[in-house]
């Protein structure tokens, strides 16, 4: 087995982390920087990390969580946002390409009418459904990431977002998407996986 199928096959949504554990910043660091490979349309780069590690405010997350035990075990509390305004940023991005001569001025200027046609006539709800599609995206290389360095997280959608964006300041341009707590698995709560589909109920071939 590749080291890559060993941390797919071993990463598990943890229901249970060992209390008082130091995630140490320079995994983190690792983390976020090898994250910013994860795709996103046009390269818009729509997720933003929001990490919470005092105890305080992962008391605040329990809390918003509604006590869900596993958040007040954990040693991080993750709010992951996908940003409604992606769009409007574009030319950021592309303004490097542009310098170094990657894309010309005429292929920046139709990239930036592509991308701004494409978010504006699609209308609020497009954007929504793109700042949740590419933020998971993201959000799932993240834990991947994560437990390639041995720490395990657990995907959740089950918390107040009004409370996670008060308790983070997160502005309303961003929409937040997950919650994942990391740490380290509390083996005493490890469960054999369920059940997982084979191919042929989920694949179609044409």
């Amino acid at each position: 087995m590749s080291e890559f199928l060993k941390v797919v096959t071993e990463r598990r949504s943890a229901n249970k982390f060992i209390k008082g554990g130091k995630i140490p910043r320079k995994d983190f660091e690792a983390i976020f920087e090898n994250l910013s490979q994860a795709p996103s349309c046009f390269n818009l780069q729509h997720a933003h990390y929001y990490v919470g590690e005092s105890d305080e405010i992962i008391e605040k997350m329990y809390q918003a969580s509604y006590r869900q035990y596993k958040v007040t075990t954990a040693s991080a509390v993750i709010i992951v946002t996908g940003d409604l305004d992606a769009y409007k940023k574009a030319s950021e991005i592309y303004e490097s390409s542009k310098f170094l001569n990657i894309i010309d001025e005429k292929e920046y200027d139709d990239m930036l009418a592509a991308i701004f046609a494409l978010y504006e006539s699609g209308g609020a709800a497009f954007q929504s459904d793109e700042a949740i599609r590419n933020a998971s995206l993201s959000a799932m290389l993240f834990m991947l990431l994560a437990k390639d360095l041995e720490w395990d997280t657990c995907p959740m959608i089950y918390f107040d977002s009004e409370k996670a964006r008060e308790i983070f300041d997160i502005p309303e341009n961003e929409v937040p998407v997950l919650m994942i707590t990391m740490g380290k698995m509390d083996t005493t709560s490890f469960r054999v996986r369920g059940y997982r589909k084979p191919p042929k109920e989920y694949v179609v071939y044409k």
